[in-house]
């Protein structure tokens, strides 16, 4: 610890060995030793102790839609990673798609990254898109540091970003698994969306209705069935339905590279309790029943889902009308996210560790950063959320750094209150306030 800078000292430090007392020690942005919590701090070492809130390693979000530049009216850089800093989210990866341009392209990606560069208050990532008419886009992209590729089964919502059916799906998967690269997939199939009932309006069931299950369901077995053909890595987005359970679990059991992760709306809302009209609850594929929400908790306690990530995925007001056949479909969750799940997770006895696993953890691994971030160990970049996990807080849209304060969890009460954020041993988030933006923006590791 002789070279530390600053030492972080907890009573509660969560730790891949477990939580215990601890004094983090800093050196040049990494965490360089985790010492017994009397350790002593030599000459030089700047302490900050947090005394009994918990130290956890800092949030990694993988699934962000910032929709910068081109619709930064909806969301932006700034606003998004200013909320994900006061949610105890050190790192995002935000999608292709929802942006103009979208990232399709490398010269698409140079215009994001030059967008995002002073912008960014964490730090930030990309994934690429997969489009019927990019292919030979693919490999380039992943040259040129793209996480990996965002494709949908279904018409997206923006005509810039069409889906692939399943040739082209196959065609772009065995380009991406000719360089070993992730394919992530909105898995709803086409014609079981084409094949519901599209009444519109304000019911909510009426829009439930219109997302069957057996939409994912199928979108999902097709997915598996291409990547056990090129043995080929996939990963299955905002998993909402509990049927496709029993084929995931499969299918990894026969050892197809497949990995799912859901979202806080659908661990901690459900169907039930949406009221009609109330579009800020919409969502595609849609937040489903309380029994399906159990299964979901059961798939997270057994690993059968690696991770939890936002689906942040705002816009402006006006488009969240009360039809819900016409409402933009997305949740605005970034800041609340760990809240809202530690809320839930403490209902189901799960820990705090468990938290970190998913929403930390996993992702880290997800996105190949597991080597860099997700963990408070030596090596690691020293990237903290300081939590106060018991105290409570009433969500209060005008409260939110999100750009447009539309939230599915206005007035909610949830437990965990980030008090600071830090990123690489600096403090960029702490009662309220920011400092400037200190973000790094991230290439997929080689």
């Amino acid at each position: 610890m002789s070279d530390a800078e600053l030492a972080l000292r907890s009573t509660r430090v969560i730790t891949p060995e477990g939580t215990r007392a601890a004094t983090v020690a800093v050196s040049a942005g990494t965490i360089t030793a985790v010492l017994p919590y009397d350790a002593e701090v030599p000459a030089g070492a700047r302490v900050e102790d947090v005394g009994d809130h918990v130290l956890l390693p800092g949030l990694i979000d993988t699934h962000v839609h910032v929709n910068d530049p081109g619709r930064t009216e909806w969301e932006g850089f700034w606003t998004a990673t200013r909320a994900a800093a006061a949610g105890g989210i050190t790192t995002l990866i935000d999608m292709p798609l929802n942006s103009l341009p979208p990232t399709t392209t490398v010269e698409h990606l140079r215009i994001k990254r030059d967008v995002a560069r002073d912008k960014a208050h964490i730090d930030v990532g990309f994934w690429g898109g997969a489009l019927p008419d990019n292919v030979k886009d693919l490999r380039p992209l992943h040259e040129a540091g793209v996480f990996g590729f965002k494709a949908f089964l279904s018409p997206s919502g923006v005509d810039e970003f069409p889906h692939l059916d399943q040739e082209r799906l196959a065609v772009s998967l065995a380009e991406i698994a000719g360089f070993d690269g992730l394919l992530i997939v909105h898995a709803e199939d086409p014609h079981h969306l084409a094949a519901a009932p599209q009444h519109g309006g304000p019911r909510y069931a009426d829009f439930l209705a219109s997302r069957p299950r057996d939409a994912e369901d199928t979108a999902i077995a097709a997915l598996i069935a291409q990547a056990r053909r090129l043995g080929a890595r996939v990963h299955v987005l905002h998993l909402s339905s509990g049927d496709a359970l029993p084929l995931i679990r499969a299918a990894r059991a026969e050892g197809v590279r497949l990995t799912v992760e859901t979202c806080p709306h659908y661990l901690t809302l459900t169907a039930e309790e949406v009221p009609d009209g109330a579009s800020e609850f919409k969502c595609c594929p849609p937040i489903r029943e309380a029994a399906n929400q159990d299964l979901l908790w059961e798939a997270l306690a057994d690993g059968t889902i690696d991770c939890v990530v936002t689906d942040h995925s705002p816009s402006t007001a006006d488009l969240k009308t009360a039809d819900f056949a016409t409402a933009w479909g997305g949740i605005s969750g970034l800041q609340l996210s760990l809240s809202a799940v530690w809320t839930q997770a403490r209902r189901r006895g799960h820990t705090l560790e468990d938290v970190v696993t998913w929403m930390s953890a996993r992702t880290a691994a997800l996105a190949g950063l597991d080597g860099r971030k997700g963990a408070i160990a030596p090596g690691r970049d020293a990237d903290f959320a300081v939590l106060a996990p018991d105290e409570t807080f009433t969500v209060d849209p005008a409260g939110l750094q999100h750009r447009n304060r539309v939230t599915a969890y206005a007035g909610r009460t949830l437990h965990g209150v980030v008090k600071s954020t830090w990123l690489r041993g600096r403090r960029v988030f702490a009662d309220g306030e920011f400092t400037p933006p200190q973000g790094t923006l991230l290439d997929r590791p080689r």
